[in-house]
């Protein structure tokens, strides 16, 4: 007896599952669409339990998620975590400093591999004067 021809359910439910993604997917953008914040794709893909590559896919939902950000203002910083201008000052200072630090110790590395290649030509020159008197 032949195997069962099984594709058409298979293509059947790979088309249900898809509607089903894309109507979670428009629901999820009218839900944004009906509140004030900004959406997001990565959220919108969340709430519709899709995957963000396959919520890239639909370009016309991609292109109803970027006019809602355009409509939404853009979220706010809290002040309580941007850095203050006089922790940045001192930060930048720390930087500076560890950059001086750090050409100190090449210039001083420099001026050791100098005498050390001094050192071998040197020692060069004189095994090859002695071998050869």
């Amino acid at each position: 007896m032949p195997p069962a021809d099984n594709a058409r359910f298979l293509i059947e439910a790979s088309k249900a599952r898809s509607k089903q993604a894309r109507e979670c997917a428009e629901e999820a953008v009218k839900a944004a669409a009906r509140r004030s914040e900004r959406p997001t794709v990565v959220g919108i893909a969340s709430a519709a339990g899709v995957s963000r590559s396959w919520l890239y896919t639909q370009t016309d939902l991609i292109t109803a998620i970027n006019q809602l950000q355009q409509r939404a203002p853009a979220p706010h910083r809290n002040p309580r975590h941007a850095a203050s201008d006089a922790s940045l000052q001192r930060r930048l200072e720390i930087a500076l400093d560890r950059n001086r630090q750090l050409r100190d110790q090449v210039a001083d590395l420099t001026r050791k591999l100098e005498a050390a290649h001094g050192e071998i030509r040197r020692l060069r020159t004189l095994s090859g004067v002695s071998s050869s008197g």
